[in-house]
């Protein structure tokens, strides 16, 4: 079993910046063998992708409402995933979810599906 746990939300002004980290625990102990995404929901739907990072951290990949702003990296040896968002606006509200083991649906694809792996997501608020 694979524990991805979220952390760094909470509540910025628009236009502000923050970042989230996702330290990922279990079986999948050096963090290495997986790519790993951020996602998050429009209100009452099921999450979609905001961000994802191959299992090396030489590949990125992002929603198109966030390039420019947001950048994922990871640090494998601290088997940790992070997401530093800028520039945030009203709209970025949501809980972000950390994802272990997402996928891309075909070779040519810019965003990752979901894997099996899901933290429990954490707030991130920004007031106008």
């Amino acid at each position: 079993q694979v524990q991805p746990e979220e952390s760094g939300g909470g509540l910025v002004q628009a236009g502000g910046a923050m970042t989230l980290s996702c330290a990922a625990s279990g079986r999948l102990a050096t963090g290495t063998a997986y790519a790993m995404g951020w996602f998050r929901p429009a209100p009452g739907k099921a999450p979609v992708f905001v961000a994802g990072i191959s299992f090396d951290g030489g590949l990125s990949y992002y929603a198109d409402s966030i390039k420019g702003r947001f950048t994922i990296s990871r640090d494998n040896a601290e088997n940790t995933v992070y997401l530093q968002m800028t520039n945030l606006a009203p709209t970025d509200t949501a809980v972000y979810y950390c994802n272990v083991d997402s996928r891309l649906s075909s070779p040519t694809a810019t965003q990752l599906d979901p894997g099996p792996w899901w933290g429990q997501g954490t707030q991130v608020t920004v007031s106008s």
